[in-house]
């Protein structure tokens, strides 16, 4: 299946596409990762079996996974103390399927806080 990228997603794919030479990134660390490809910092919430990945909303209000490229911009979007692992996106993307979440937003800047009841 085709999915149509954000131009943020594109330009953002296509960076660590051109840092790896050879499409998708992969784990670096990992012993069958290409030699140069680039993983991406992905959020994630703790919960009793470990971590669990972080569905958000688009601004048209479809469920997204996000990634980023940089540990930086995941901290300067959601906060310094988010936790995330890093993944590839072919992993995020394999991850985010069993929970119909079919899009993923890369390096995405537009967010909002969480939403709080109005105190009465």
């Amino acid at each position: 299946m085709h999915l149509s990228r954000t131009p943020a997603e594109a330009a953002a794919v296509a960076a660590v596409e051109s840092a790896t030479g050879d499409g998708e990134p992969s784990e670096p660390s990992h012993p069958a990762g290409r030699a140069g490809a680039r993983a991406l910092y992905v959020p994630v919430r703790r919960c009793a079996c470990g971590f669990s990945l972080r569905v958000f909303r688009s601004p048209l209000g479809a469920r997204t996974a996000v990634a980023f490229t940089t540990e930086r911009r995941l901290s300067d979007v959601l906060g310094p103390d988010q936790p995330a692992i890093r993944l590839s996106l072919p992993a995020v993307r394999a991850l985010a399927a069993p929970l119909g979440v079919d899009l993923v937003a890369v390096d995405p800047q537009l967010t909002a806080p969480p939403v709080r009841p109005l105190a009465g």
